[in-house]
């Protein structure tokens, strides 16, 4: 498992786990100045190295490669493993992607197969047809055996794990998609040789590949166990007490040792179809040995112990991180994520008896809270100058982006006042309250052991209370977050981070009202209001609009709407650090804001 797949399913509790100290005896003007100078710095001692389509270079198969990994894995099964996302990504060492999304180039790329994209406007049909490589292969560690990738491994996968309800898989609900009246239709997979399968959309749609880009199975395993005991049989392959050194893998590893609470061992696969100029097959190093470390502190300390490769900083290890690096490692630095976390207020009917919900409810409320939310404070004081302000929807990577359209609502405490007023708020002894004599007090909902995200809600609390709002922090591990958020739905407000939306339709659960993670009131029957239905429509028109300047005024709008209501509020854009040992050719790694760390490429030193 790469570093960048280990920050993609942790990245959550990264943001949560990330920390950083203020400096309270300086004024804000101090802290700016001593900020710029020490940003200035610490990027002067950093290397900037994105990616933006070089070609990689050859390189000398040998070494181990030491990393660590916060859990044990829960399974090896992928059907299972797909409810933990440690355990999916260890198992995703073994598979491969049919695709894969260049975000510089903003293309499709193939990697298990290739593919051609039919359309029948008459017919209004769409179909994506796959074509497996030639040199694509199962294999086992320590054999020669050798198994052909065919169509029923993925056609299997489709119709009978993800196209099965019985298996629970979180697939199952990308298969269908809305018709123009109003009904679902099923996009079917169909075998057309061993070599060749197709996608066949009901009806055209934008983005075929986010629905079609799947992994696969040895279908000569699963298809006998379903076949002989159903769902069961398919649950109980691959479980954590099996030999890994008997699962086949057609990725880049083989897992060939797993000691519980100790370590994970992953063994180079030298018939992975990806290979380099001179015919070898890319990752260089032999093996990859994790250590399940438990906690991030003993992460940073087997860095600085020189017992890891490589490192991804928080915001207060930055400085520390750079100025000891020497000649033992480089640091690498990006400019602001793509993702950020975000403020949103609970508006679920089910609260309706609570005087927040009527606070929650109205876009003037959200948009005076945006105005109450000093982003520079908290960039200069949270991340020492190291992060700006999202103030736009999408990221600069989503064909959809328009720098045009932005928030409306930063931080202004005389706007914030002015809007909360007209909705009925009277000020009485220096603090707020409502039409019917509320005080205006609730609570803001972070996980606990999150340090920069308690600074943040500490800034918010203080500015808030500056107008006379109380704001009262609450901390809760993650997992009662994610029951509060997915069942109980007893919450205010919180902090919550939810990843990137790389294409404007991504994220299905979310924006629609009727999405199970339409965090502020999800699963709703009907839209709740004449906005919400506004953006379903919105949704559904740009994910079935394929012409892009029709598709732009569509999503400009979905856009403008968004940050107009304030359902969500951004929050920080961080500039990322990555530390690599030098022992590493370097000439291969590159680090930018997009693709994060890409260190698949390379190989160890000459003479190393």
């Amino acid at each position: 498992m790469n570093k960048k797949t280990i920050c993609t399913s942790m990245g959550i509790l990264c943001f949560l786990m990330a920390s950083c100290s203020k400096i309270p005896e300086m004024t804000l003007e101090e802290i700016e100045l001593h900020s710029q100078n020490l940003n200035a710095e610490l990027i002067q001692k950093t290397l900037s190295k994105p990616w933006t389509g070089q070609e990689f270079k050859a390189g000398n198969v040998g070494g181990i490669w030491y990393d660590t990994i916060l859990s044990d894995p829960k399974t090896f099964n992928q059907v299972i493993a797909e409810r933990d996302g440690t355990s999916a990504s260890i198992v995703s060492m073994t598979l491969e992607y049919l695709s894969d999304y260049d975000m510089t180039t903003r293309e499709w790329k193939p990697r298990a197969a290739y593919y051609q994209i039919i359309t029948d406007e008459e017919a209004n049909t769409l179909t994506v047809r796959f074509t497996i490589r030639d040199d694509f292969y199962w294999t086992w560690y320590g054999s020669d055996k050798k198994i052909p990738v065919t169509s029923d491994d993925f056609v299997f996968w489709y119709n009978e794990i993800d196209g099965d309800p019985d298996m629970g898989s979180n697939g199952y609900g990308s298969q269908w998609i809305l018709m123009e009246d109003g009904t679902e239709a099923h996009i079917d997979c169909k075998k057309i040789d061993d070599k060749t399968f197709e996608f066949i959309y009901p009806r055209i749609v934008a983005d075929p590949m986010l629905s079609t880009n799947m992994k696969l199975c040895p279908s000569f395993i699963f298809k006998p166990a379903k076949e002989k005991n159903g769902a069961e049989g398919i649950k109980a392959l691959f479980s954590i007490d099996k030999d890994p050194k008997e699962i086949p893998s057609c990725g880049m590893w083989y897992i060939t040792e797993y000691i519980p609470a100790q370590r994970l061992v992953f063994t180079r696969n030298p018939n992975y179809w990806d290979k380099d100029s001179n015919g070898n097959s890319i990752p260089y190093p032999e093996q990859r040995i994790y250590q399940i470390v438990g906690d991030t502190n003993t992460d940073y300390l087997l860095f600085k112990q020189g017992q890891t490769e490589v490192y991804s900083p928080t915001p207060e290890q930055v400085e520390d991180l750079v100025a000891n690096q020497k000649e033992d490692y480089t640091v690498f630095n990006a400019d602001g994520s793509m993702g950020s976390s975000m403020w949103s207020f609970n508006q679920n009917p089910q609260n309706k008896d609570k005087p927040y919900y009527n606070w929650f409810t109205k876009k003037e409320f959200r948009q005076a809270m945006s105005c109450l939310f000093n982003r520079d404070r908290v960039a200069l004081q949270t991340y020492r100058g190291l992060a700006e302000a999202k103030y736009d929807f999408f990221p600069e990577v989503n064909p959809y982006f328009n720098p045009d359209i932005t928030l409306k609502y930063k931080y202004n405490p005389k706007q914030a006042e002015e809007l909360l007023q007209s909705i009925g708020f009277v000020k009485k002894d220096g603090h707020y309250y409502d039409d019917k004599g509320n005080k205006i007090e609730f609570d803001l909902l972070i996980s606990s052991g999150g340090t920069t995200a308690n600074d943040m809600a500490q800034i918010i609390t203080d500015e808030c209370s500056k107008v006379g709002i109380t704001i009262n922090v609450r901390q809760v591990d993650f997992q009662k977050q994610v029951e509060m958020l997915t069942s109980t739905y007893d919450w205010q407000s919180i902090f919550i981070g939810l990843g990137k939306n790389l294409f404007p339709s991504q994220g299905s659960n979310v924006w629609p009202s009727y999405g199970n993670l339409h965090l502020w009131y999800p699963l709703q029957e009907t839209p709740a209001t004449d906005w919400e239905a506004r953006v379903d429509y919105l949704y559904n028109e740009g994910s079935f609009t394929i012409d892009h300047d029709k598709a732009k005024a569509i999503w400009d709008e979905y856009q403008e709407i968004l940050l107009e209501q304030c359902p969500v509020i951004y929050l920080m854009r961080s500039k990322s650090f990555f530390a690599i040992r030098n022992k590493w050719d370097l000439t291969n790694v590159y680090y930018d804001n997009r693709n994060s760390a890409l260190i698949d490429n390379v190989y160890l030193k000459e003479g190393r």
